[in-house]
Protein backbone atom coordinates (compact mmCIF):
# COMPACT_ATOMS: atom_id res chain seq x y z
CA UNK A 1 0.00 0.00 0.00
CA UNK A 2 1.27 3.48 -0.91
CA UNK A 3 2.53 5.48 2.05
CA UNK A 4 0.82 8.83 2.63
CA UNK A 5 2.51 12.07 3.61
CA UNK A 6 1.00 15.23 5.07
CA UNK A 7 2.24 18.68 4.20
CA UNK A 8 1.05 22.25 4.38
CA UNK A 9 -0.07 23.79 1.08
CA UNK A 10 -0.78 27.52 1.25
CA UNK A 11 -1.72 27.24 4.92
CA UNK A 12 -3.84 24.07 4.67
CA UNK A 13 -2.79 20.57 5.72
CA UNK A 14 -3.25 18.13 2.82
CA UNK A 15 -2.57 14.43 2.28
CA UNK A 16 -0.95 12.86 -0.81
CA UNK A 17 0.93 9.74 -1.83
CA UNK A 18 4.60 9.69 -0.98
CA UNK A 19 6.91 10.42 -3.92
CA UNK A 20 4.76 12.98 -5.67
CA UNK A 21 6.36 16.23 -6.77
CA UNK A 22 5.09 19.45 -5.24
CA UNK A 23 3.57 20.32 -8.64
CA UNK A 24 1.58 17.08 -8.92
CA UNK A 25 0.56 17.16 -5.27
CA UNK A 26 -0.67 20.73 -5.59
CA UNK A 27 -2.71 19.90 -8.69
CA UNK A 28 -4.45 17.08 -6.82
CA UNK A 29 -5.67 19.73 -4.39
CA UNK A 30 -6.84 22.31 -6.92
CA UNK A 31 -3.68 24.42 -7.18
CA UNK A 32 -2.22 24.68 -10.68
CA UNK A 33 1.44 25.67 -10.73
CA UNK A 34 2.60 27.15 -14.06
CA UNK A 35 5.31 25.52 -16.15
CA UNK A 36 6.73 25.54 -19.66
CA UNK A 37 9.26 22.70 -19.72
CA UNK A 38 7.12 20.20 -17.78
CA UNK A 39 5.13 17.59 -19.71
CA UNK A 40 3.13 14.83 -18.00
CA UNK A 41 4.61 12.10 -20.23
CA UNK A 42 8.23 13.20 -20.02
CA UNK A 43 11.05 13.05 -17.51
CA UNK A 44 11.55 16.01 -15.18
CA UNK A 45 13.76 18.69 -16.73
CA UNK A 46 13.43 21.73 -14.43
CA UNK A 47 14.71 24.00 -17.22
CA UNK A 48 12.25 26.88 -17.30
CA UNK A 49 12.01 27.68 -13.54
CA UNK A 50 8.52 29.06 -14.07
CA UNK A 51 7.19 26.54 -11.54
CA UNK A 52 9.12 27.87 -8.55
CA UNK A 53 7.55 27.83 -5.06
CA UNK A 54 8.57 28.72 -1.52
CA UNK A 55 9.42 25.94 0.92
CA UNK A 56 9.86 26.89 4.56
CA UNK A 57 13.50 26.47 5.60
CA UNK A 58 14.81 26.88 2.04
CA UNK A 59 16.57 30.16 1.34
CA UNK A 60 15.99 29.98 -2.42
CA UNK A 61 12.84 29.26 -4.35
CA UNK A 62 12.64 25.63 -5.51
CA UNK A 63 11.26 24.12 -8.72
CA UNK A 64 8.03 22.35 -7.89
CA UNK A 65 8.32 19.86 -10.77
CA UNK A 66 11.56 18.35 -9.40
CA UNK A 67 11.04 18.64 -5.64
CA UNK A 68 9.16 15.79 -3.91
CA UNK A 69 6.81 16.47 -1.03
CA UNK A 70 7.93 15.30 2.39
CA UNK A 71 6.18 14.86 5.70
CA UNK A 72 5.60 18.18 7.43
CA UNK A 73 6.81 20.30 4.48
CA UNK A 74 5.33 23.80 4.30
CA UNK A 75 4.81 25.10 0.77
CA UNK A 76 3.58 28.39 -0.64
CA UNK A 77 2.72 28.63 -4.32
CA UNK A 78 1.51 32.23 -4.39
CA UNK A 79 3.37 35.09 -2.75
CA UNK A 80 4.73 38.49 -3.86
CA UNK A 81 8.18 36.97 -4.20
CA UNK A 82 6.94 34.10 -6.36
CA UNK A 83 4.79 36.33 -8.58
CA UNK A 84 7.63 38.77 -9.12
CA UNK A 85 10.06 35.97 -9.93
CA UNK A 86 7.75 34.29 -12.43
CA UNK A 87 6.90 37.61 -14.08
CA UNK A 88 10.62 38.40 -14.42
CA UNK A 89 11.34 34.97 -15.96
CA UNK A 90 8.51 35.42 -18.45
CA UNK A 91 9.70 38.93 -19.35
CA UNK A 92 13.21 37.58 -19.97
CA UNK A 93 11.82 34.84 -22.22
CA UNK A 94 9.80 37.40 -24.17
CA UNK A 95 12.86 39.63 -24.51
CA UNK A 96 14.45 36.77 -26.45
CA UNK A 97 11.32 35.83 -28.38
CA UNK A 98 9.94 37.32 -31.64
CA UNK A 99 6.95 39.58 -31.07
CA UNK A 100 4.91 37.91 -33.80
CA UNK A 101 1.97 36.61 -31.81
CA UNK A 102 -0.67 37.86 -34.25
CA UNK A 103 0.92 36.06 -37.20
CA UNK A 104 2.19 32.98 -35.36
CA UNK A 105 0.71 29.56 -36.14
CA UNK A 106 0.22 29.07 -32.40
CA UNK A 107 -1.83 32.24 -31.99
CA UNK A 108 -4.66 31.32 -29.65
CA UNK A 109 -3.10 28.16 -28.22
CA UNK A 110 0.43 29.18 -27.26
CA UNK A 111 1.39 28.11 -23.74
CA UNK A 112 3.81 31.02 -23.34
CA UNK A 113 1.20 33.56 -24.33
CA UNK A 114 -1.35 32.01 -21.96
CA UNK A 115 1.09 32.35 -19.07
CA UNK A 116 1.86 35.94 -20.07
CA UNK A 117 -1.86 36.71 -19.90
CA UNK A 118 -2.20 34.97 -16.53
CA UNK A 119 0.67 37.00 -15.07
CA UNK A 120 -0.29 40.32 -16.60
CA UNK A 121 2.67 40.69 -18.97
CA UNK A 122 1.68 43.69 -21.08
CA UNK A 123 5.10 44.93 -22.15
CA UNK A 124 8.60 43.58 -22.61
CA UNK A 125 11.04 45.25 -20.25
CA UNK A 126 14.74 45.47 -21.00
CA UNK A 127 16.69 45.09 -24.20
CA UNK A 128 15.33 42.80 -26.93
CA UNK A 129 17.89 40.10 -27.74
CA UNK A 130 15.93 37.98 -30.22
CA UNK A 131 17.98 35.95 -32.70
CA UNK A 132 17.53 36.25 -36.45
CA UNK A 133 18.34 32.73 -37.59
CA UNK A 134 16.90 31.40 -40.88
CA UNK A 135 13.83 29.14 -40.86
CA UNK A 136 14.32 25.47 -41.61
CA UNK A 137 11.81 24.77 -44.38
CA UNK A 138 13.79 21.91 -45.89
CA UNK A 139 11.06 19.26 -45.58
CA UNK A 140 7.47 19.08 -46.84
CA UNK A 141 6.26 18.17 -43.35
CA UNK A 142 7.77 20.43 -40.71
CA UNK A 143 8.95 24.01 -40.26
CA UNK A 144 11.51 24.75 -37.56
CA UNK A 145 11.83 28.34 -36.35
CA UNK A 146 14.87 28.57 -34.02
CA UNK A 147 14.06 32.20 -33.19
CA UNK A 148 10.93 31.13 -31.28
CA UNK A 149 12.60 28.32 -29.33
CA UNK A 150 12.41 28.88 -25.55
CA UNK A 151 14.91 26.08 -24.77
CA UNK A 152 12.41 24.09 -22.71
CA UNK A 153 13.79 20.77 -23.99
CA UNK A 154 10.46 19.06 -24.65
CA UNK A 155 11.22 18.38 -28.33
CA UNK A 156 14.65 16.90 -27.63
CA UNK A 157 13.17 14.77 -24.85
CA UNK A 158 10.49 13.18 -27.07
CA UNK A 159 12.98 12.79 -29.93
CA UNK A 160 15.59 11.00 -27.80
CA UNK A 161 13.67 9.13 -25.12
CA UNK A 162 10.33 8.29 -26.76
CA UNK A 163 11.08 8.05 -30.48
CA UNK A 164 14.81 7.42 -29.94
CA UNK A 165 15.63 8.95 -33.30
CA UNK A 166 18.14 11.40 -31.79
CA UNK A 167 17.62 14.26 -34.22
CA UNK A 168 17.23 17.29 -31.93
CA UNK A 169 19.92 18.12 -29.37
CA UNK A 170 20.49 20.83 -26.78
CA UNK A 171 23.75 22.51 -27.74
CA UNK A 172 25.96 24.87 -25.69
CA UNK A 173 25.12 26.24 -22.26
CA UNK A 174 23.49 29.13 -20.39
CA UNK A 175 22.21 31.95 -22.63
CA UNK A 176 23.83 30.30 -25.67
CA UNK A 177 21.69 27.14 -25.48
CA UNK A 178 20.12 26.11 -28.79
CA UNK A 179 18.02 23.08 -29.70
CA UNK A 180 18.69 21.85 -33.22
CA UNK A 181 20.06 18.93 -35.26
CA UNK A 182 23.77 18.19 -35.02
CA UNK A 183 26.24 20.64 -36.54
CA UNK A 184 23.44 23.06 -37.40
CA UNK A 185 22.10 20.82 -40.17
CA UNK A 186 18.58 21.10 -41.53
CA UNK A 187 15.94 18.43 -40.87
CA UNK A 188 16.33 17.22 -44.46
CA UNK A 189 20.04 16.62 -43.92
CA UNK A 190 19.60 14.25 -40.99
CA UNK A 191 17.63 11.04 -40.40
CA UNK A 192 14.48 12.83 -39.23
CA UNK A 193 11.39 10.67 -39.87
CA UNK A 194 9.06 13.72 -39.81
CA UNK A 195 6.75 12.10 -37.24
CA UNK A 196 5.99 15.53 -35.77
CA UNK A 197 6.09 14.45 -32.13
CA UNK A 198 8.44 17.38 -31.51
CA UNK A 199 5.80 19.76 -32.87
CA UNK A 200 3.13 18.09 -30.77
CA UNK A 201 4.93 18.82 -27.47
CA UNK A 202 6.45 22.23 -28.32
CA UNK A 203 4.71 24.86 -26.14
CA UNK A 204 5.26 27.66 -28.65
CA UNK A 205 5.65 28.01 -32.44
CA UNK A 206 9.27 26.89 -32.66
CA UNK A 207 8.37 23.80 -34.69
CA UNK A 208 5.11 23.08 -36.46
CA UNK A 209 3.58 21.38 -39.49
CA UNK A 210 4.07 22.84 -42.96
CA UNK A 211 0.83 24.73 -43.61
CA UNK A 212 -0.89 23.67 -46.86
CA UNK A 213 -4.17 25.49 -46.32
CA UNK A 214 -3.50 27.98 -49.15
CA UNK A 215 -2.95 25.11 -51.59
CA UNK A 216 -6.29 23.60 -50.66
CA UNK A 217 -8.12 26.93 -50.91
CA UNK A 218 -6.61 27.46 -54.38
CA UNK A 219 -7.92 24.07 -55.53
CA UNK A 220 -11.37 24.67 -54.04
CA UNK A 221 -11.56 28.06 -55.76
CA UNK A 222 -10.55 26.63 -59.16
CA UNK A 223 -13.72 25.84 -61.19
CA UNK A 224 -11.73 23.46 -63.40
CA UNK A 225 -10.81 21.22 -60.49
CA UNK A 226 -12.92 18.36 -59.14
CA UNK A 227 -11.75 18.36 -55.52
CA UNK A 228 -12.34 15.32 -53.33
CA UNK A 229 -11.31 14.81 -49.72
CA UNK A 230 -10.57 11.70 -47.68
CA UNK A 231 -10.67 11.60 -43.88
CA UNK A 232 -8.51 9.28 -41.75
CA UNK A 233 -10.26 7.34 -38.94
CA UNK A 234 -8.18 8.98 -36.20
CA UNK A 235 -9.38 12.46 -37.21
CA UNK A 236 -13.02 11.86 -36.34
CA UNK A 237 -12.18 11.22 -32.67
CA UNK A 238 -10.01 14.34 -32.39
CA UNK A 239 -11.31 17.16 -34.63
CA UNK A 240 -14.01 18.13 -32.10
CA UNK A 241 -11.21 18.98 -29.63
CA UNK A 242 -10.31 21.89 -31.90
CA UNK A 243 -13.75 23.30 -31.07
CA UNK A 244 -13.71 22.72 -27.31
CA UNK A 245 -15.11 19.19 -27.02
CA UNK A 246 -13.68 16.52 -24.76
CA UNK A 247 -10.92 14.21 -26.09
CA UNK A 248 -12.30 11.20 -27.90
CA UNK A 249 -15.56 12.87 -28.92
CA UNK A 250 -16.81 11.11 -32.04
CA UNK A 251 -17.74 13.71 -34.66
CA UNK A 252 -17.92 11.74 -37.91
CA UNK A 253 -21.25 13.11 -39.19
CA UNK A 254 -20.46 16.71 -38.24
CA UNK A 255 -17.04 16.39 -39.85
CA UNK A 256 -18.59 15.26 -43.14
CA UNK A 257 -21.02 18.18 -43.02
CA UNK A 258 -18.21 20.63 -42.25
CA UNK A 259 -16.14 19.45 -45.22
CA UNK A 260 -19.10 19.91 -47.53
CA UNK A 261 -19.43 23.46 -46.20
CA UNK A 262 -15.86 24.07 -47.36
CA UNK A 263 -16.87 23.22 -50.92
CA UNK A 264 -15.41 19.78 -51.58
CA UNK A 265 -17.10 18.05 -54.50
CA UNK A 266 -17.05 14.68 -52.74
CA UNK A 267 -16.35 13.75 -49.12
CA UNK A 268 -14.90 10.25 -48.87
CA UNK A 269 -13.61 8.01 -46.10
CA UNK A 270 -10.05 6.69 -45.83
CA UNK A 271 -11.66 3.65 -44.19
CA UNK A 272 -12.64 2.62 -47.74
CA UNK A 273 -9.00 2.18 -48.73
CA UNK A 274 -8.14 0.86 -45.27
CA UNK A 275 -10.41 -2.06 -46.12
CA UNK A 276 -8.45 -2.49 -49.36
CA UNK A 277 -5.26 -2.46 -47.29
CA UNK A 278 -6.68 -5.23 -45.11
CA UNK A 279 -7.33 -7.40 -48.16
CA UNK A 280 -3.94 -6.63 -49.71
CA UNK A 281 -1.89 -7.19 -46.57
CA UNK A 282 -3.96 -10.16 -45.39
CA UNK A 283 -3.57 -12.00 -48.69
CA UNK A 284 0.09 -11.03 -49.00
CA UNK A 285 0.70 -12.49 -45.54
CA UNK A 286 -1.02 -15.75 -46.52
CA UNK A 287 1.04 -15.89 -49.72
CA UNK A 288 4.27 -15.45 -47.79
CA UNK A 289 3.30 -18.14 -45.29
CA UNK A 290 2.43 -20.63 -48.05
CA UNK A 291 5.40 -19.90 -50.33
CA UNK A 292 8.16 -19.41 -47.77
CA UNK A 293 8.35 -15.67 -48.25
CA UNK A 294 10.17 -13.25 -45.97
CA UNK A 295 8.72 -13.35 -42.46
CA UNK A 296 7.76 -11.67 -40.30
CA UNK A 297 5.83 -9.42 -42.65
CA UNK A 298 5.66 -5.88 -41.29
CA UNK A 299 2.87 -3.40 -42.03
CA UNK A 300 3.66 -0.38 -44.19
CA UNK A 301 0.87 2.07 -43.33
CA UNK A 302 2.89 4.54 -41.25
CA UNK A 303 5.15 6.83 -43.35
CA UNK A 304 7.21 7.88 -40.33
CA UNK A 305 7.93 4.22 -39.64
CA UNK A 306 8.83 3.57 -43.29
CA UNK A 307 11.28 6.47 -43.26
CA UNK A 308 12.71 5.16 -39.97
CA UNK A 309 13.41 1.66 -41.30
CA UNK A 310 14.91 3.12 -44.47
CA UNK A 311 17.36 5.17 -42.41
CA UNK A 312 18.13 2.71 -39.62
CA UNK A 313 17.44 -0.84 -40.83
CA UNK A 314 17.77 -0.73 -44.65
CA UNK A 315 18.83 -4.38 -44.78
CA UNK A 316 15.45 -5.34 -43.26
CA UNK A 317 13.28 -3.68 -45.95
CA UNK A 318 12.21 -7.03 -47.49
CA UNK A 319 10.13 -7.60 -44.34
CA UNK A 320 7.82 -4.70 -45.26
CA UNK A 321 4.47 -5.36 -46.87
CA UNK A 322 4.43 -4.24 -50.49
CA UNK A 323 1.03 -2.56 -49.98
CA UNK A 324 0.71 1.21 -50.07
CA UNK A 325 -0.76 3.00 -47.10
CA UNK A 326 -4.54 3.62 -47.08
CA UNK A 327 -3.91 7.31 -47.90
CA UNK A 328 -1.95 6.46 -51.04
CA UNK A 329 -4.26 3.62 -52.10
CA UNK A 330 -7.15 6.06 -51.88
CA UNK A 331 -5.34 8.62 -54.04
CA UNK A 332 -4.52 6.06 -56.71
CA UNK A 333 -8.09 4.70 -56.73
CA UNK A 334 -9.55 8.22 -56.83
CA UNK A 335 -7.55 9.15 -59.93
CA UNK A 336 -8.25 5.87 -61.71
CA UNK A 337 -11.34 3.97 -60.57
CA UNK A 338 -13.35 6.95 -59.31
CA UNK A 339 -12.28 9.32 -62.10
CA UNK A 340 -13.37 6.77 -64.71
CA UNK A 341 -16.69 6.10 -62.95
CA UNK A 342 -17.40 9.83 -62.61
CA UNK A 343 -16.29 10.67 -66.16
CA UNK A 344 -13.58 13.08 -64.96
CA UNK A 345 -10.11 13.46 -66.44
CA UNK A 346 -7.45 12.51 -63.92
CA UNK A 347 -5.57 15.74 -64.54
CA UNK A 348 -8.63 17.66 -63.34
CA UNK A 349 -8.86 15.65 -60.11
CA UNK A 350 -7.46 17.12 -56.91
CA UNK A 351 -7.22 14.80 -53.90
CA UNK A 352 -6.94 16.23 -50.39
CA UNK A 353 -6.21 14.09 -47.32
CA UNK A 354 -7.15 14.99 -43.75
CA UNK A 355 -4.63 13.15 -41.61
CA UNK A 356 -3.46 13.07 -37.97
CA UNK A 357 0.09 12.80 -39.27
CA UNK A 358 2.76 15.26 -40.41
CA UNK A 359 4.76 12.52 -42.19
CA UNK A 360 1.83 12.03 -44.59
CA UNK A 361 2.83 15.33 -46.22
CA UNK A 362 6.18 13.76 -47.03
CA UNK A 363 4.66 10.45 -48.08
CA UNK A 364 2.38 11.93 -50.75
CA UNK A 365 5.39 13.58 -52.42
CA UNK A 366 7.50 10.44 -52.63
CA UNK A 367 8.41 9.83 -56.30
CA UNK A 368 6.94 6.30 -56.35
CA UNK A 369 3.48 7.60 -55.38
CA UNK A 370 2.51 8.30 -59.00
CA UNK A 371 1.44 4.94 -60.37
CA UNK A 372 -1.54 6.45 -62.15
CA UNK A 373 0.70 8.89 -64.00
CA UNK A 374 -0.34 11.64 -61.60
CA UNK A 375 0.53 12.34 -57.98
CA UNK A 376 -1.84 10.11 -55.98
CA UNK A 377 -2.54 12.70 -53.25
CA UNK A 378 -2.15 16.40 -53.98
CA UNK A 379 -2.30 17.93 -50.50
CA UNK A 380 -2.43 16.80 -46.88
CA UNK A 381 -3.94 18.78 -44.01
CA UNK A 382 -3.35 17.75 -40.41
CA UNK A 383 -6.18 17.73 -37.90
CA UNK A 384 -4.88 21.07 -36.60
CA UNK A 385 -4.90 22.58 -40.10
CA UNK A 386 -8.43 21.32 -40.62
CA UNK A 387 -9.47 23.14 -37.46
CA UNK A 388 -7.90 26.34 -38.78
CA UNK A 389 -9.42 26.17 -42.26
CA UNK A 390 -12.88 25.52 -40.82
CA UNK A 391 -12.52 28.57 -38.60
CA UNK A 392 -11.35 30.64 -41.59
CA UNK A 393 -14.50 29.59 -43.43
CA UNK A 394 -16.69 30.48 -40.47
CA UNK A 395 -18.02 26.94 -40.09
CA UNK A 396 -19.71 26.57 -36.71
CA UNK A 397 -18.90 22.95 -35.99
CA UNK A 398 -21.10 22.74 -32.90
CA UNK A 399 -24.43 23.36 -34.67
CA UNK A 400 -23.93 21.22 -37.77
CA UNK A 401 -26.29 18.34 -38.49
CA UNK A 402 -24.70 14.96 -39.12
CA UNK A 403 -24.26 13.83 -42.71
CA UNK A 404 -23.02 10.65 -44.43
CA UNK A 405 -19.91 10.10 -46.56
CA UNK A 406 -20.40 9.95 -50.32
CA UNK A 407 -20.61 6.57 -52.06
CA UNK A 408 -18.87 4.51 -53.22
CA UNK A 409 -15.57 5.53 -51.58
CA UNK A 410 -17.27 6.39 -48.33
CA UNK A 411 -18.39 2.84 -47.60
CA UNK A 412 -16.32 0.89 -45.09
CA UNK A 413 -16.32 -1.66 -42.30
CA UNK A 414 -15.59 -1.70 -38.60
CA UNK A 415 -12.25 -3.33 -39.33
CA UNK A 416 -11.09 -0.15 -41.04
CA UNK A 417 -12.45 2.02 -38.23
CA UNK A 418 -9.91 0.69 -35.72
CA UNK A 419 -6.91 1.56 -37.94
CA UNK A 420 -6.39 4.77 -35.98
CA UNK A 421 -5.35 3.04 -32.74
CA UNK A 422 -2.22 1.02 -32.12
CA UNK A 423 -2.89 -2.62 -32.92
CA UNK A 424 -5.79 -1.74 -35.21
CA UNK A 425 -4.16 -2.69 -38.51
CA UNK A 426 -2.94 -5.93 -36.98
CA UNK A 427 -6.37 -6.79 -35.59
CA UNK A 428 -8.16 -6.03 -38.85
CA UNK A 429 -5.73 -8.10 -40.91
CA UNK A 430 -5.89 -11.03 -38.49
CA UNK A 431 -9.67 -11.10 -38.72
CA UNK A 432 -9.33 -11.41 -42.49
CA UNK A 433 -6.58 -14.02 -42.40
CA UNK A 434 -8.43 -16.14 -39.84
CA UNK A 435 -11.56 -16.53 -41.92
CA UNK A 436 -9.74 -16.95 -45.23
CA UNK A 437 -7.71 -19.83 -43.78
CA UNK A 438 -10.31 -21.50 -41.56
CA UNK A 439 -13.50 -20.67 -43.40
CA UNK A 440 -14.95 -19.76 -40.02
CA UNK A 441 -15.77 -16.56 -38.25
CA UNK A 442 -13.58 -15.53 -35.35
CA UNK A 443 -15.27 -16.71 -32.12
CA UNK A 444 -14.55 -13.28 -30.69
CA UNK A 445 -14.78 -10.62 -33.38
CA UNK A 446 -12.66 -8.23 -31.28
CA UNK A 447 -9.07 -9.46 -31.15
CA UNK A 448 -8.17 -7.53 -28.00
CA UNK A 449 -4.66 -8.90 -27.17
CA UNK A 450 -3.08 -6.39 -29.59
CA UNK A 451 -4.99 -3.40 -28.22
CA UNK A 452 -3.96 -0.94 -25.53
CA UNK A 453 -1.11 1.44 -24.73
CA UNK A 454 1.54 -1.15 -23.83
CA UNK A 455 4.58 -0.38 -25.98
CA UNK A 456 5.02 -3.86 -27.47
CA UNK A 457 2.09 -6.30 -27.48
CA UNK A 458 2.24 -9.95 -28.48
CA UNK A 459 -0.50 -12.43 -29.30
CA UNK A 460 -0.98 -15.84 -30.87
CA UNK A 461 -3.75 -17.03 -33.17
CA UNK A 462 -4.55 -20.60 -34.22
CA UNK A 463 -5.07 -20.92 -37.99
CA UNK A 464 -6.41 -24.46 -38.38
CA UNK A 465 -3.68 -25.94 -36.26
CA UNK A 466 -0.94 -23.53 -37.28
CA UNK A 467 0.10 -21.19 -34.50
CA UNK A 468 0.81 -17.69 -35.74
CA UNK A 469 2.60 -15.31 -33.38
CA UNK A 470 2.12 -11.60 -33.94
CA UNK A 471 3.31 -8.34 -32.39
CA UNK A 472 2.25 -4.70 -32.44
CA UNK A 473 4.56 -1.84 -31.48
CA UNK A 474 3.88 1.89 -31.33
CA UNK A 475 6.41 4.66 -30.90
CA UNK A 476 9.76 4.31 -32.64
CA UNK A 477 11.62 3.52 -29.44
CA UNK A 478 9.55 0.34 -29.20
CA UNK A 479 9.90 -0.29 -32.93
CA UNK A 480 13.67 -0.22 -32.51
CA UNK A 481 13.50 -3.01 -29.93
CA UNK A 482 11.39 -5.19 -32.22
CA UNK A 483 13.65 -4.57 -35.23
CA UNK A 484 16.79 -5.42 -33.29
CA UNK A 485 15.21 -8.78 -32.35
CA UNK A 486 14.22 -9.43 -35.96
CA UNK A 487 17.67 -8.48 -37.23
CA UNK A 488 19.31 -10.77 -34.70
CA UNK A 489 17.02 -13.64 -35.70
CA UNK A 490 15.52 -13.78 -32.22
CA UNK A 491 11.91 -12.90 -33.12
CA UNK A 492 9.55 -15.77 -33.98
CA UNK A 493 6.80 -13.47 -35.23
CA UNK A 494 4.84 -14.04 -38.42
CA UNK A 495 3.23 -10.60 -38.63
CA UNK A 496 4.24 -7.29 -37.03
CA UNK A 497 2.41 -3.98 -36.95
CA UNK A 498 4.49 -0.87 -36.30
CA UNK A 499 3.16 2.66 -35.93
CA UNK A 500 5.60 5.54 -35.63
CA UNK A 501 3.65 7.58 -33.11
CA UNK A 502 2.82 6.71 -29.47
CA UNK A 503 -0.69 5.31 -29.39
CA UNK A 504 -0.76 4.96 -33.18
CA UNK A 505 -2.44 7.48 -35.47
CA UNK A 506 -4.66 8.80 -32.68
CA UNK A 507 -1.44 10.20 -31.18
CA UNK A 508 -0.05 11.49 -34.46
CA UNK A 509 2.13 14.57 -34.73
CA UNK A 510 -0.67 16.51 -36.46
CA UNK A 511 -3.32 15.94 -33.81
CA UNK A 512 -4.67 18.78 -31.61
CA UNK A 513 -2.22 20.36 -29.19
CA UNK A 514 -2.39 18.99 -25.68
CA UNK A 515 -2.15 15.36 -26.76
CA UNK A 516 -0.92 13.29 -23.81
CA UNK A 517 -1.01 9.58 -23.01
CA UNK A 518 -4.21 10.14 -21.05
CA UNK A 519 -5.79 11.79 -24.10
CA UNK A 520 -4.53 8.98 -26.34
CA UNK A 521 -6.27 6.42 -24.15
CA UNK A 522 -9.56 8.29 -24.44
CA UNK A 523 -9.29 8.42 -28.23
CA UNK A 524 -8.36 4.72 -28.44
CA UNK A 525 -11.40 3.75 -26.39
CA UNK A 526 -13.65 5.60 -28.83
CA UNK A 527 -11.87 4.19 -31.90
CA UNK A 528 -12.45 0.64 -30.70
CA UNK A 529 -15.90 1.42 -29.33
CA UNK A 530 -17.50 2.55 -32.56
CA UNK A 531 -16.08 -0.23 -34.80
CA UNK A 532 -18.96 -1.89 -36.64
CA UNK A 533 -19.55 -5.63 -36.99
CA UNK A 534 -17.31 -6.98 -39.75
CA UNK A 535 -18.78 -10.43 -40.23
CA UNK A 536 -20.31 -9.62 -43.62
CA UNK A 537 -17.03 -8.13 -44.76
CA UNK A 538 -15.11 -11.26 -43.72
CA UNK A 539 -17.60 -13.43 -45.64
CA UNK A 540 -16.92 -11.26 -48.68
CA UNK A 541 -13.15 -11.61 -48.32
CA UNK A 542 -13.40 -15.38 -47.90
CA UNK A 543 -15.57 -15.75 -50.99
CA UNK A 544 -13.39 -13.33 -52.96
CA UNK A 545 -10.26 -15.36 -52.12
CA UNK A 546 -11.76 -18.45 -53.78
CA UNK A 547 -12.44 -16.72 -57.10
Amino acid sequence: MMKLVHFELNGQIVEVNQGLSIMDAARQHGVKIPSLCHHPDQRVKANCRVCVVEVEGQRNLVSSCSTPVTEGMKVRTNSPRIRETVQTILELIFANHPQECLTCVRNGNCELRHLAADYGIREVKGEMTCANAPLDISTPSLVRNPNKCIKCGRCAEVCHHVQQTGILYSHYRSVDVSVEPEYGKSLAEVACVLCGQCASVCPVGAIHERDDIKKVWAALDDPEKHVVVQVAPAVRVSIAEEFGSAPGTIATGKLVAALRKLGFDRVFDTDFSADVTIMEEGHELLHRIKTGGVLPMITSCSPGWIKYIEHNFPDQLPHLSTAKSPQQMFGALAKTYYAKRAGIQAENMYVVSIMPCTAKKFECQRPEMKDSGFQDVDAVLTTRELGRILKQAGVDFSVLSEEEFDAPMGISTGAAAIFGATGGVMEAALRTVYEVVTGKELPNIEFTPVRGMEGIKEAEIDLSGTKVKVAAAHGLGNAKQVMELIKAGQADYTFVEIMACPGGCIGGGGQPYGTTNAVRKQRIEKCNGWAKDVRNFLHYVFNYSKL
